[in-house]
């Protein structure tokens, strides 16, 4: 992997920055919402990380969940990153 594409994993921030590991130490009411969907989505693409994706797409839907909860596949795999694996 290129310099560039690796400078945007969440693997390189500090552990208690990490959503997962913050989870586990803190609990969930420490996390944002991108916090949380980043966690679900697991990674995010060459160019940002799952966490700056995960905002992105948040803010497509005005930051509303239940909003992002009734996109379908199709809409959410616009969003670079987002995909069937």
């Amino acid at each position: 992997m290129s310099e560039k594409s690796t400078s945007f994993s969440i693997k390189n921030w500090s552990q208690d920055d990490q959503p997962r590991e913050k989870l586990r130490d803190k609990g969930k009411a420490v996390l944002s919402d991108a916090e949380l969907v980043a966690i679900l989505i697991g990674s995010g693409n060459r160019d940002e990380s799952a966490v700056d994706l995960c905002k992105r797409i948040l803010v497509s839907v005005d930051n509303n969940l239940n909003t992002l909860g009734k996109r379908s596949i199709n809409q959410l795999m616009k969003f670079k990153g987002i995909g069937i694996t």
